[in-house]
């Protein structure tokens, strides 16, 4: 069950303590605050986040990091500018937390209410967070459910990427999962082996299967509703996620809204394409 540690929130499965939800008003500014989660253990305790890499500095774990909202950057370090290049500006947005509720009725749910301010200060975004977990029936895995609602509420927004102002392939933005660094690793998903098939694709699922120090552990990520292309990383450092705007801006009328939503299954050991699909299969069933 999700309960409070002092000012972050940590979740505790099958007598482990297995997450911790940070509201991230302590991140620098220039990583653009907003909460994430950090660490998440597989249930025999590996750890399958990082946080501040030494490669990126301004990757938080799991978190909604969003590079270009109406030119505000809610995902940290340098902004692309198109025939520039990456640029550091001084448009780093917040993302404040209105303080997480555990679920009265499923103290597995969390609940919290995320308003996104610009680089100025204005409220730009509304966002409804539930984050849920559950142990899997066969009691070797456990999974995290993550659903966001983006509500429109003070007028029209745009959100963009690298892509959308020049980058080719760098759609990145929106839900994402920053690995740790590991031995290997090996991306699998609906569209094939190895990081090259998954980039792009929309693949209803993607897998990290990696080698820590001598312990095997696998990360499936199962998109909810139509699959977005995923961004993918494994060979410069490992992470995904799902684009919000991977070749075009996306639109969001005064009002309207947009929801993101993903459910993340952790193993203590590797799969195979076929397994990994099956998983997934059960898994979209989740929330």
């Amino acid at each position: 069950m999700w309960r409070r540690d002092g000012d972050a929130v940590v979740l505790e499965l099958a007598g482990e303590r297995l997450a911790r939800y940070e509201d991230g008003s302590r991140l620098p500014q220039v990583h653009a605050q907003r909460p994430y989660l950090h660490p998440v253990h597989t249930l025999a305790g590996t750890v399958l986040t990082d946080a501040a890499p030494v490669d990126h500095r301004h990757h938080y774990g799991v978190s909604l990091a969003v590079p270009d909202v109406n030119g505000t950057s809610h995902w940290g370090g340098r902004t692309y500018v198109r025939d520039v290049g990456p640029t550091l500006l001084k448009n780093h947005g917040r993302q404040a937390s209105t303080g997480p509720l555990v679920g009265d009725a499923d103290p597995h749910v969390l609940h919290d209410a995320v308003r996104w301010f610009d680089h100025h200060g204005a409220p730009q975004v509304e966002e409804s967070r539930r984050l849920s977990a559950h142990v899997l029936a066969s009691g070797e895995a456990w999974a995290l459910s993550w659903r966001s609602v983006l509500r429109a509420d003070h007028g029209a927004v745009t959100i963009g990427s690298p892509a959308t102002n020049g980058r080719a392939g760098a759609g990145y933005g929106g839900w994402f999962w920053r690995l740790p660094a590991a031995a290997s690793a090996l991306v699998l998903s609906a569209s094939g082996e190895g990081e090259e098939a998954a980039h792009e694709s929309r693949s209803p699922w993607l897998a990290f299967v990696q080698e820590h120090e001598g312990a095997t552990t696998r990360r499936l990520a199962v998109q909810h509703g139509q699959p977005r292309p995923w961004f993918v990383r494994a060979s410069e450092y490992p992470g995904a996620g799902p684009s919000l705007a991977w070749d075009a801006p996306l639109e969001i009328p005064p009002g309207g809204t947009v929801e993101v939503g993903l459910t993340t299954v952790l193993l203590d050991r590797a799969v195979d394409a076929e397994e990994a699909a099956a998983l997934a299969a059960d898994a979209a069933d989740l929330r």
